[in-house]
């Protein structure tokens, strides 16, 4: 099973461990290059591929797995994997193994059998771009982002819409533990637990399912959960924050950046506040001159205010992320 398939919600400040290192590698290799049309030329290589297992555990998705991480070492065993399938999923695996052979009009095909499903669109895009039509990869990525916009495949495709940002979108980050017993529970289990626990009027339970739909990539489901927490805790600036981050859009980051800054005059001493409004200037490093500086200036700011804690841990480990930058 993926890291991220087994890591749902492990310790709160655990969330953010893969952003610190993605902002810093974004911010210093983005080039502003994908979604924006350019020269036609075919790329090497083949085309990524992104399967949108969530926590699946079935056979199928394991062996999906698998052949995922056969692709890189030994493309044919992992086409002789997904060969044994006929779901979406399967035969685009089929056929980034297969690349480039007659790859191209077997995921063309595929987006005509299933023309609103985001998985199909977001590699239709990829293929696209590999063949060197960056018009018709952004027209694809276009579909993937508005047909099923509650999805992994949704948010991948807007990564690929927005080139100048990092992957992805900053993962909100509690400032408490998740509760001990979903140690040593399976991730189904334990999303399971997650929303049993959301069900009730609980604030806290409401931030952690939201951290946990947030990294499956189900973007509106999280900002639901973290909007009605803070409907039931109206003076936390933890629950607060979550809403404000739950409305980040590429497209349209003052959304977020709205809520967020007012709450850092209403919070002044909040490390959360200061913590994951750093965490929004990261992501926006490449598109908005001084959001890099400020940015950790804002870390620095949440690490002083609570030393010790899980926050400042992972502030610590964004600022080192960005040694050099």
């Amino acid at each position: 099973m993926s890291p991220r398939a087994r890591i749902i919600v492990i310790a709160g400040a655990a969330a953010c461990l893969a952003a610190g290192g993605t902002v810093a590698l974004a911010v210093i290799t983005s080039n502003g290059k994908g979604g924006k049309e350019s020269k036609p030329v075919p790329l090497a290589g083949a085309p990524p591929l992104a399967l949108d297992l969530g926590v699946r555990t079935d056979p199928e998705a394991r062996a999906l797995r698998r052949a995922d991480r056969l692709l890189k070492k030994n493309r044919a065993a992992a086409r002789r994997i997904f060969a044994r399938y006929d779901s979406p999923a399967a035969r685009i695996g089929a056929a980034v193994a297969s690349w480039p052979d007659d790859s191209m009009a077997k995921i063309e095909q595929l987006s005509r059998e299933h023309p609103d499903d985001s998985l199909v669109l977001l590699h239709l895009g990829y293929a696209n771009l590999w063949v060197g039509d960056s018009r018709e990869a952004t027209a694809a990525w276009r579909r993937a982002a508005t047909a099923e916009p509650d999805t992994f495949s949704a948010q991948r495709a807007d990564d690929a819409l927005h080139p100048g940002f990092p992957p992805g979108e900053p993962l909100f980050v509690p400032s408490f533990e998740p509760p001990a017993r979903l140690a040593g529970l399976s991730p189904p289990r334990q999303l399971e637990l997650l929303a049993r626990d959301a069900s009730k009027p609980n604030a806290r339970a409401k931030l952690l399912y939201g951290l946990a739909l947030q990294r499956l990539g189900r973007r509106l489901s999280a900002r639901r959960e973290y909007d009605e927490a803070a409907r039931l805790a109206l003076n936390d600036p933890e629950t607060q924050v979550a809403a404000a981050l739950g409305h980040f859009a590429k497209s349209n980051p003052s959304a977020a950046f709205s809520r967020l800054g007012p709450l850092a005059r209403r919070y002044p001493r909040a490390a959360t506040v200061r913590f994951h409004l750093g965490l929004m200037l990261l992501w926006m490093a490449r598109a908005q001159p001084g959001a890099l500086a400020e940015g950790r200036r804002q870390l620095r700011l949440a690490e002083k205010e609570q030393p010790g804690s899980p926050l400042a841990r992972e502030a610590k480990r964004l600022l080192a992320g960005l040694e050099g930058v």
